[in-house]
């Protein structure tokens, strides 16, 4: 039977098991052997990372072509207009072409986990949260798109993956699903 594993990611941990470096990785934290993270989380991002040894499954969660959506609670600096929000959900133009219409709202601050280290907080700029839902997963997209619509990310934490989601599941801890 085919084991599939969600794992809350901290910041500034690699997703992946091994590194040359120094770094913190997933081994750090899993120790399950023959698991593999269906798709990446950048080291500066926080969130839902879905480990698996069922190689379809993992194909279907990381590859684009199965559209699975992604969910983001995204914290920005500024606050985003309707213009701005409008133009996230119909996809903006991003150096390496257009992205794929997304669900985007702004949102009240979520009752998170705090962030170590804690974002840059500056006394002159507000800062927001936006949740945003992508079915394609470019490199660093979310960060390109908010920082193409003027309100670059201060915290990324991807919170679902179709319908699994980090409900209950604080960083650095792991659930069997």
């Amino acid at each position: 039977m085919a084991r599939t594993i969600l794992f809350n990611k901290p910041m500034n941990v690699l997703s992946q098991f091994t590194d040359g470096g120094n770094r913190a990785t997933l081994a750090d934290y899993i120790d399950v052997p023959g698991v593999y993270p269906a798709g990446r989380l950048d080291r500066d991002s926080e969130g839902l990372l879905v480990l698996t040894d069922d190689g379809r499954l993992q194909a279907r969660i990381s590859s684009p072509k199965f559209k699975a959506p992604k969910t983001y609670l995204v914290q920005v600096e500024g606050l985003p207009s309707d213009d701005a929000i409008t133009a996230l959900a119909k996809g903006v133009m991003l150096k390496d072409g257009p992205t794929r219409p997304a669900k985007a709202s702004r949102i009240e601050p979520p009752d998170l986990w705090p962030r170590d280290p804690p974002i840059r907080v500056r006394q002159s700029i507000p800062d927001s949260w936006i949740r945003l839902t992508l079915t394609e997963g470019r490199n660093r997209q979310v960060r390109r798109m908010t920082a193409q619509i003027g309100h670059p990310t201060l915290r990324l934490i991807r919170w679902s993956i179709g319908n699994w989601t980090l409900d209950g599941l604080p960083p650095g801890e792991l659930r069997d699903t």
